[in-house]
Order: structure tokens, then sequence, then C-alpha cells
């Protein structure tokens, strides 16, 4: 055994010098790449450190926030892209032997680096060789790998059936197992709900290394896991997705006005028209800054009018005429398409380019910093003018703001049915974003300005989507414990009162707290 320990050793300190890992790490951390490779034969190129120089190319593939991109950004000691379940329980064993805490990456959309960034040493497990896609036409259902895509997952659907699909997000290189953990939605939420109300069963590893299913798992962390933030829970492997029926042709359509141009007006409309549409509808608006001509530094706002009708323009052009006059929609605004297409249109913005363009795992690479609140009643016009104004002090293409319809399939499911509670009772949810392109600071104190200016208008007690996570509404103790109080000032705003089931489930499938990041769920016995 000493000479088996001696080999090992040896062909780590060739494959990893300790020295360059040394000066990034505190003493013992090559103890942790030593448990690695002797506990796993299988762990040999799956494993990177700073002193690899494939280590810069891996951590940046899947980072998409280039505001973690940055020299200062803390970066994993290790980085591990495991291509089967053995190799993560490996991770989760000498992670907790060696003191080293875990992330988690799938796509990289993640507004403050949770799932690649820590400011105590830790391992990023990026789960890009895991995104195997197993689509059953018959049964109508996918079995999906956790380090997946939707892009990757709506292409596998549509090489399969034509009248199938997932209701997904909107961007194709967004992770699946991030959308899914804080619920998910896309232009089908209306008629089928969020991702995480159709997902049927998952796989994950748990802390004391098992591989589980939903039987075994048990209801409780089935429920946790869809909506509630997997990170804070193990491991997953994969997920089991309910694909819905979608027409062969559907209609998408938009509409551009200016503030000049009834934009006002046309808002201020839609918020009670368009969670009351027929759950074959669809409509959204999207609201951005643009220089107004290229000599000066005036701003201008543009209101696009966004959708989707799964059927056929024949249908929705009566349905807008009665049922929404004021958006004057004609056929010159539509398009008859196949239903991938449309969902490559949401995607990427155009139809031109190929079904293949869903494949792509690099786009959207930019500095982004974003906040979200829930609507329960009509913003009056001079809200929205306030709105207006605000996004008027912004630099020019730099902020978009986005209201999102919610009603049919939405209000019908219970705010329990899943950890995600924004149900019956919420007209839509308003995401701002802004992407600092020249004064980072000057663009995050606008952000929390626009944020302070919403507050007569939103849902009170205030609340907050967790997909679009938000640590300015507070964070667990770097060290030490977190208290259930501490903890519920920003978990009550994702969760409402789900919150308090989370903690639970938590604290009885991890009672060590093994898993946490900055806004992990806490455990009961700190309450």
């Amino acid at each position: 055994m000493k000479i088996v320990s001696c080999l090992l050793f040896s062909l780590l300190f060739h494959l990893f010098p300790f020295t360059s890992l040394a000066s990034t790490s505190s003493a013992g951390h090559e103890d942790f790449l030593h448990c690695l490779l002797s506990n796993s034969t299988w762990m040999h190129g799956v494993i990177y450190t700073p002193s690899n120089s494939s280590y810069a190319s891996v951590l940046d593939f899947s980072l998409h926030n280039r505001l973690y991109a940055t020299p200062e950004t803390p970066k994993p000691l290790v980085i591990v892209t495991p291509i089967i379940g053995s190799q993560i329980q490996t991770v989760i064993y000498c992670s907790k032997k060696h003191e080293m805490e875990i992330r988690v990456r799938g796509g990289g959309h993640d507004f403050k680096g949770l799932s690649y960034v820590s400011q105590v040493p830790f391992v990023l497990l990026d789960m890009i060789n895991l995104r195997s896609i197993d689509v059953d036409p018959v049964a109508a259902t996918a079995w999906v790998q956790s380090g997946a895509t939707m892009g990757e997952v709506y292409y596998a659907i549509a090489r399969k059936s034509k009248i199938l699909g997932f209701p997904g997000g909107t961007y194709g290189s967004v992770g699946v197992t991030g959308l899914i953990g804080g619920g998910g939605y896309g232009v089908l939420r209306r008629k089928y709900g969020l991702a995480a109300d159709n997902v049927i069963d998952a796989r994950i590893v748990d802390v004391n290394g098992r591989i589980l299913d939903r039987k075994s798992m048990g209801e409780d962390l089935f429920w946790a896991i869809r909506g509630g933030g997997p990170s804070s829970f193990g491991i997953i492997l994969s997920w089991k997705l309910n694909l819905v029926s979608v027409p062969e042709r559907v209609t998408i359509f938009g509409v551009t006005r200016t503030l000049d141009k009834n934009a006002t007006d046309i808002t201020w409309r839609w918020q009670t028209v368009a969670p009351d549409l027929p759950k074959d509808a669809d409509i959204r608006i999207q609201a951005h800054t643009i220089k107004k001509d290229n000599l000066g530094d005036d701003t201008a706002i543009v209101v696009k009018i966004v959708g989707l009708y799964l059927g056929g323009e024949d249908k929705l052009l009566p349905l807008m005429q009665e049922r929404f006059p004021e958006l004057n929609l004609a056929h010159k605004d539509c398009a008859e398409v196949s239903y991938i297409q449309s969902v490559l249109y949401f995607a990427s913005n155009s139809l031109e380019l190929p079904l293949e363009t869903l494949l792509d795992r690099t786009t959207f690479k930019v500095p982004c910093k974003a906040k979200t609140d829930f609507v329960t009643r009509p913003i009056p016009k001079e809200g929205l003018n306030r709105i207006w104004e605000m996004l008027l002090k912004s630099d020019p293409d730099t902020t978009s703001l986005f209201l999102t319809s919610y009603g049919g399939k939405m209000d019908e499911i219970s705010e329990s049915a899943i950890p995600f509670p924004h149900r019956a009772g919420t007209l839509y949810m308003i995401s701002i974003r802004v992407i600092p392109r020249r004064d980072t600071p000057k663009a995050l104190n606008w952000i929390r300005s626009f944020y302070s200016t919403l507050t007569p208008y939103v849902s009170s007690p205030r609340t907050a989507y967790v997909n679009f996570v938000d640590l300015d509404l507070g964070v667990n103790n770097q060290s030490g414990v977190t208290s259930y109080t501490q903890a519920s000032k920003w978990g009550k705003m994702y969760y409402k009162d789900n919150f308090d089931r989370l903690v639970y489930v938590k604290s009885k499938v991890d009672p060590t707290n093994f898993f946490r990041h900055q806004q992990s769920i806490p455990l009961i016995k700190r309450m």
C-alpha cells in the first residue's frame, strides 16, 4: 500500500506542481488533490489547477457574467469536470475531509457568480461534460443531465418531434439545472407553468455521496430542489422532464413604440390585458434606452411589445383587436413559423440563423447586474412616467426593463406546490438589468436607485425571483452560524412561507450545512 501511495503522489506531483498551488491556497490543499486521485482511478483528465495550461480556458468558457471575470475575483483552487457520478462522489468525500467548499456550475448565467466564486478555498464542479439528453417522444418525457443548456434541450426535442416542447427559459445558453433550480420561466409559462412545474423525477448526489432518485430521496427533497435551489441540498445529476404539446405552426409578433408614440398608454393597458388573455397567448414588454443620435448624449426609450401565440395569425389578430385594440397589431407585425423557429427567435432575435445556434453555449457574455420585483396591482401612469425618467438617467444602450405577464396556468398552481411561490394575484414580474460598460460603481448605484423608485408600485411585502439572485437583499455569514431570522430577510422575499419548509428539508438532508454559499438555505437548529 505504501508503494501504491507513493506512486500516486509522484504522479500527482508531476501533473499538478504544488509550488504553484501553494501560492494561491493555504497549506494542505495538496492533500485534497492527493485525496481525489487516491480515492478514484477515474479522476485523471478531469482535474485542473492553476498550474495547468488549460485551467484559465476551462474556468472562463462557461463564465457568462463578466463582472466576475476580473483578476481580483477569487478563483477555484481546483476545477473538476466530471464525466460520471462516481467522480462527484469522490469530490464530495474529499471536500468534506479537507474542508473545501464546493461550487457547482452548469450554464454559468449566474447574476452573482455563486456557482463559481467563493471567498473561502473551494473546488469548482463544472458539469459541462454531463449534458446528455434522451428524449422519448412516445412517452413525452426526456432525461436531461445537469450540465445541459436549454438550447441543447430544445434542439434535442425538435429532432425527435415537431409537436413537443418544454416550458423552459428563453435564452439557449442558460443551464438547465440553474433554471429549474429557481423555477424557470419562458414563453410557455401561461400555458404550462414553470420549468420546475414540469419535472417528474431527478437524480441527485447527497451529502453522504449517495445517488438518489425521486423515490429514494423522498418527496420533501424532491419538492425542495424544484425551485428552492438544489445547490443547498446536493448535486444534481439529471432531471426527468415532462414534455408538453405545441402546435407545429405558431405566430410570433412584435410592435415597437416610443414615448411619443403611445408607449405609456400601451404599457398601462398591457398590465391588465396580458394576464387575462387565453393561455395560448403570451405578451411581454421590453424597454431599453438608446442614444438619440451619434452626436449627442441624449437618451431615448424604445418599448417593444413582443409575444407568442400558440396558433395561427387568423385567430391571433381578431383576439388582439377585441382584447387589446390599443396595440393595433397588424399582419405586418406577425410571422407564422414552426414552434422550434419561435424558440430560436426568442433566444437569438433572428429567424435567419440555423437551428444549431441553439447549441452555442458562449452567447451573452457581458457584465451584468439585475434586480426583480412582482406587481400585484397596475402601476398608474404617473408611476410608469417615473420609471421612464429613471431609465433616461442611465447610460444609453446599457439598461433593459422586462415586464413578464402572469395569469393562465400560473394562477392555477398553488403557491406551495414547489418552493417558487409567486402565483395567483401576481400580474407580472419586473426585471431590470444594467450592463456596466464604463463606470461600474455608477451603474450599480443607478440600478439600486431604480429599485428604490419602484417601492410604492410593487408587492408589499416586497418579493424577488431567486434566479436573478441579489445579494443586496441579505447574505449568510461567511463564518460562524447564520440564524433563521437573519436568513429570512432574503429567504422570505424569494420563497415567502415556503422558506420555512426549505429550512426543514435542509436540516434533515444536510445537517452539517456542507452545501452552502452566501444565500444557501440555513439550518433550523440555528433559529
